[in-house]
């Protein structure tokens, strides 16, 4: 048993793809048409980091109730979690391509970990090995 996806609410696909594939780094696994329950036209769109089982579905808010989650989803707390092997490497290249980080890197027990914000608003965990040496 694993957890396939996570859905991300996003006020458009094509900003979040750009964000999530080449900002982050992920793969776009798949972005084909749909349907919504109603019968109007949406997308299926998967993003994963290279390697990863677990994905995320962004979808498009849809209406007023959706649209009012976009950024939310954790209700402002740190609602996702990005492990990377090279903690300098990724937090370099997120911030030289304008992410915005609103806790600077720190040294926890479990790592090295800054908080940055996704295109649609949410908190993330970038988290890394902690210094050796």
């Amino acid at each position: 048993m694993q957890v396939d996806l996570v859905a991300l609410i996003v006020d458009d696909y094509d900003p979040a793809i750009a964000f999530f594939t080449g900002v982050l780094g992920f793969e776009l696994v798949e972005d084909s048409p749909s349907l919504t329950n109603d019968g109007r036209p949406k997308r299926w769109v998967v993003v994963r980091p290279p390697g990863a089982q677990t994905g995320l579905l962004l979808a498009r808010a849809d209406g007023e109730h959706q649209s009012a989650a976009v950024g939310t989803q954790a209700a402002g707390r740190v609602g996702f979690f990005l492990r990377v092997d090279d903690f300098d490497a990724a937090y370099g290249r997120m911030a030289d391509a304008g992410v915005t980080f609103v806790r600077e890197p720190r040294a926890e027990p479990y790592g090295r970990v800054a908080v940055f914000l996704d295109i649609a608003g949410n908190k993330w965990d970038l988290l890394g090995p902690g210094r050796s040496g």
